[in-house]
């Protein structure tokens, strides 16, 4: 199946971004793709805490959501939107960093929410407190569809390999992690991490990315990564986006699963031990 992977610029603005993915999304669809991938928080890239209270949104009331929701049923694709960020309506006013799977018919299939939180001093320049704006989720999402079943994940959750490994026994056959990495922990362990968790689990990778300088109407601006990837069962880089906005396109087969977890069957070869 062909699968395309959507590397784009978000600003802190909603409606331009909406404008901006859905465009790719169409070109995608008409080259042949049928799984389209958005990158985490393809609404709103934002530093500004008062200004993501400002322009965000409940799920019931955000316009993104309803937006890919009603393109995916007219262009008959299933859409993976990597993550939106929402108002929760909790007492703390925390906000939702949240994955969602819509099917071709239009419908929410699965959602999922970050559940590790950015906290994180990179350098003295660089520091990110993820937790402060946003609220931990706590329960891994295994959707079936009928290109394989998807584990979910969202950008810093990749460093947890107990996560993928729980998603893999428990079905899935490709895990997506959507992202909008850091340009110095993306220099340093973006490609190599996402190799070990297609390698540990034989599961396909599907790392759509945010890239470049993020325009903010306020608040500081961030930069992102870029080189969304596909990695295959086997750990192979199939497919780099680099760091311009373009769309990846990439042909999977399922078959390939089965083949790297019959060559090595890690995932059945638990053990239980004592300490440390």
């Amino acid at each position: 199946m062909l699968i395309a992977l959507i590397q784009t610029t978000s600003s802190d603005d909603p409606r331009e971004n909406l404008a901006r993915i859905s465009a790719r999304i169409r070109e995608a669809a008409n080259d042949g793709a049928t799984f389209i991938l958005t990158p985490e928080v393809s609404n709103c890239v934002s530093m500004s805490r008062s200004h993501q209270e400002q322009i965000l949104q409940l799920e019931a009331d955000d316009l993104s959501l309803s937006g890919y929701r009603a393109l995916a049923g007219e262009l008959g694709v299933w859409l993976l939107i990597g993550s939106l960020a929402l108002k929760t309506g909790d007492v703390d006013g925390r906000f939702a960093n949240r994955s969602f799977l819509i099917d071709p018919s239009g419908e929410i299939v699965a959602r999922y929410d970050k559940i590790h939180m950015f906290d994180v001093d990179v350098n003295k320049d660089e520091t990110y407190r993820e937790s402060d704006g946003y609220r931990p989720g706590a329960k891994a999402v295994v959707a079936p569809t009928p290109f394989g079943d998807l584990g979910l994940s969202i950008c810093y959750d990749l460093r947890f390999a107990y996560l993928y490994r729980a998603l893999a026994q428990a079905g899935a056959e490709i895990l997506t992690v959507p992202a909008a990495f850091s340009p110095v922990t993306g220099k340093a362990h973006w490609e190599s991490l996402l190799r070990a968790r297609a390698i540990e689990t034989g599961c396909y990778v599907l790392a759509p990315a945010q890239t470049g300088q993020h325009s903010a109407g306020r608040g500081k601006e961030r930069q992102t990564y870029g080189h969304s990837l596909v990695i295959s069962p086997w750990g192979e880089v199939l497919a780099d986006g680099g760091t311009e906005e373009r769309t990846v396109l990439v042909e999977i087969d399922r078959s390939e699963v089965a083949q790297a977890r019959r060559k090595i069957a890690a995932l059945c070869h638990d053990r239980e031990f004592e300490g440390p």
